[in-house]
């Protein structure tokens, strides 16, 4: 058969009892396919179902051809060696062995067909960018983009049917990316990729749309997806306007009806007062018109109970994606005042960097993998001291780091903010929690509890409502593991920020929503540079 994933009748439960999956049927062939969908939709969970690491509650999932996995968390053993990781260290021993006049009929049997596997693994590492990591390195000496490679070139050298990737670009600098890109558009087997960056998602042959627990596909690219949406979005709003308006109007024909009904009930009320007729035929007629009148209101409520079900259906059909609403006056900064002096810091490598920030600038820090990024930020904000120079930060200022490791997971979203806000009342606390979509009891629940997207979003609430209110905001990588809806919201809070903006990122279509002043490279040295 052709590689293949399939899905049939897959249902999945948490042992709390909450679904993620029920009964869903799904055919995924060969191509490249997008599965997008909100943090939390069970994206992530999917493929581990494909995997074997979770086990249906009920149905199956049957996997044909060789699969390969390239997690979104990888963890690598830093004192492993670099074939080992391959998987290939076995083969290479066995190789070696019969070279130097080994017999062993077990050596023979690791080896295979694979006597080349030194330079299928070369030209594999060489695709990648990783031709200069010698297959005896330890690990721990790569950096976190070169991991994320070498984890895709392992799976690779597999030779899979099927290949499964969980946000592979994450970690990866510019030039990383662009070949993980010629890799994906290269694919001839089956891809199923979950992913935020739209570059990677405009390769795909499909987008496979994952949303309150059910798999619905869109043929091309992430773009044509969009559109096929906005369309069906707007003809879903104009059919909510339809159903509003015959709900208003079925309201006005009940209360009318109501009149009518009341008006008769006085006439038929006088006429049996004034004993104009027989009261055998008056009292007909009064019966008569109670049960005209019962299924008149009987009519007019079967036709408004009628158009509320319309309206309720039409507008589960529009997708509530909520936005972050911010008004942070506090945060705004005069066009001509400095927020950030850097003077000569040594960094990483040594290189000497300068830097001076004023008003509300929005400044882009891009650079390959282990330029110093990080570190810089980190400077900046105190978590680390550089090795020499100084760095002047005359306003309140915040840093939003990639760990997202700012919150105490044990305490709640209200009480995480009243840590960086005590002087702030709890109702106050509250109201501006609600802007950034934490409503309620939600507002109660532990950060240990949140998913990916929803403790970034309580991150980033902590910061901007900490006092004083940040008037430089440094984001390191944002945008890893946020999924499209979240990114988008990121970037709407973030144009409502009034105070200075320095973002690090590999993400160039998210800097592009930003109103980016100033492009920053930082290779070696910090310099003017383009995206």
């Amino acid at each position: 058969m052709s590689p293949a994933v399939l899905f049939s009748d897959l249902t999945f439960a948490w042992p709390d009892g909450e679904p993620v999956f029920n009964g869903l049927d799904l055919v995924v062939g060969p191509g490249r396919t997008a599965l997008v969908g909100a943090n939390g939709s069970g994206k992530s969970t999917l493929l581990r179902l494909v995997t074997g690491a979770l086990t249906p509650t009920r149905g199956t999932v049957r996997v044909e051809g060789v699969l390969g996995y390239l997690p979104q968390d990888l963890t690598l053993d830093a004192e492993r060696t670099v074939d080992d990781v391959l998987g290939i260290a076995h083969t290479r021993r066995a190789v070696a062995a019969i070279e130097r006049g080994g017999t062993d009929p077990e050596l023979y049997s690791t080896v295979g067909d694979d006597w080349d596997v030194d330079d299928r693994t070369h030209e594999t590492l060489d695709r990648l960018g990783l031709g200069h990591v010698g297959l005896d390195r330890p690990v721990g000496t790569l950096s976190g983009g070169e991991a994320v490679l070498l984890g895709l070139a392992g799976q690779l050298l597999r030779r899979p049917g099927v290949l499964l990737l969980d946000e592979p670009t994450n970690n990866l600098d510019r030039a990383a990316r662009d070949r993980l890109y010629e890799t994906v558009a290269a694919w001839s087997g089956v891809l199923l990729a979950i992913s935020h960056d739209r570059e990677l998602l405009e390769l795909v042959d499909q987008v496979a749309d994952l949303r309150d627990g059910a798999v619905r596909l869109f043929g091309g690219t992430f773009s044509e997806y969009e559109s096929v949406l906005a369309v069906e979005q707007e003809a879903a709003q104009r059919a909510v306007r339809v159903a509003e308006s015959d709900v208003r109007r079925q309201k006005r024909e009940l209360v009318d009806a109501h009149v009518k009904l009341a008006r008769r009930v006085r006439y038929g009320q006088k006429m049996w007062d004034n004993k104009r007729e027989p009261k055998a035929v008056m009292a007909e007629r009064k019966r008569q018109a109670q049960v005209s009148a019962g299924k008149h209101r009987g009519l007019h409520e079967d036709r408004l109970a009628g158009a509320r079900e319309r309206l309720t259906s039409a507008e589960e059909a529009v997708r509530d994606d909520a936005t972050i609403r911010v008004d942070l006056p506090a945060t705004a900064v005069p066009a001509a005042r400095r927020v950030l002096s850097v003077r000569e810091v040594a960094l990483r490598g040594g290189a000497r960097l300068s830097l001076d920030v004023y008003g509300p600038e929005r400044i882009a820090l891009v650079g390959a993998n282990g330029a110093g990024k990080t570190t810089l930020l980190s400077a900046i904000a105190g978590r680390v001291p550089e090795f020499a120079g100084t760095i002047d930060v005359p306003v309140p200022v915040r840093l939003l780091p990639q760990r997202l490791d700012v919150l105490d997971d044990e305490l709640s979203i209200v009480a995480n903010v009243r840590r960086l806000a005590p002087a702030a009342g709890d109702n106050a606390i509250r109201a501006r929690l609600a802007r950034f979509l934490f409503r309620g009891a939600r507002a109660e629940q532990e950060v240990g509890t949140l998913s990916g997207g929803e403790r970034f979003r309580a991150t980033l609430a902590a910061l901007l409502l900490a006092e004083p209110a940040p008037q430089l905001l440094l984001l390191d990588e944002p945008t890893n593991n946020l999924d499209l809806a979240s990114a988008r919201q990121l970037s709407e809070a973030l144009a409502a920020y009034q105070g200075a903006l320095v973002v690090a990122s590999h993400d160039l279509p998210f800097l592009r929503t930003l109103g980016i002043t100033r492009w920053l490279r930082l290779d070696g040295v910090l310099r003017d540079g383009s995206p």
